[in-house]
């Protein structure tokens, strides 16, 4: 019996104006959706807290040991669905949902400025554009200097790139959940495949570089 392929997806919970947070939604269709026989599919949702979020993501990554995880977030300013392809570890002023941020405004002490997830997103991106899918996709490599970056660099750190995240916008705007569930369908099939392939040469793909950005 062939061994499935773990994949981990998240959303986040409420928080600010989300009070229905639009990328838990979409996890919740994807898991419904499914992935196929062959992938087992573990969804999680994660809360707004920065504290939260550095127990819960290492825990998540021992008991899984997953080939991938998959953060997805919502962006109040996206109209579209967003790869972003890169994570900071620095700048995070803002504070969650328990009034709360670092005093080191730091997600991992004397970690590198930024890495990059392992997976090729803008190919990911451009496959599922060219598919028939009706949802538009596009890449980034800001992911916002809060929780949705945060959350990603830590997994990033943690995976050695074997990370990716994905922002949504709010439902409606335009997307509904059904097809926001199927964007991310789309998109984790095509991320499992190149994780897969990158987790075989992992030393020669995962890169941690220096972000030229200010903070």
């Amino acid at each position: 019996m062939a061994t499935k392929t773990k994949v981990i997806v998240t959303g986040f919970q409420p928080f600010g104006e989300h009070t229905v947070n639009a990328s838990w939604v979409a996890v919740q269709e994807l898991e419904r959706l499914g992935l196929g026989q062959s992938v087992d599919l573990h969804i999680c949702e994660v809360p707004v807290e920065y504290q939260a979020v550095q127990s819960l993501l290492p825990s998540l990554w021992k008991q899984h040991q997953p080939q991938l995880v998959v953060h997805v977030g919502v962006s109040g300013i996206a109209t579209m669905v967003t790869l972003e392809k890169c994570a900071h570890n620095h700048g995070y002023k803002r504070v969650d949902n328990c009034s709360f941020y670092p005093d080191s405004q730091c997600c991992i002490d004397d970690g590198p400025d930024c890495i990059n997830s392992v997976i090729d997103l803008d190919l990911i991106c451009k496959k599922v554009n060219a598919s028939s899918l009706g949802v538009a996709v596009a890449v980034s490599e800001d992911a916002g200097r809060y929780l949705c970056d945060y959350t990603y660099y830590t997994s990033l750190y943690l995976g050695k790139g074997r990370s990716a995240f994905v922002h949504v916008p709010p439902l409606g705007k335009p997307y509904s959940a059904q097809d926001l569930g199927r964007a991310l369908k789309a998109i984790v099939a095509e991320m499992l495949e190149h994780a897969c392939q990158a987790e075989d040469d992992n030393n020669h793909h995962f890169h941690i570089t220096t972000s030229a950005h200010s903070l």
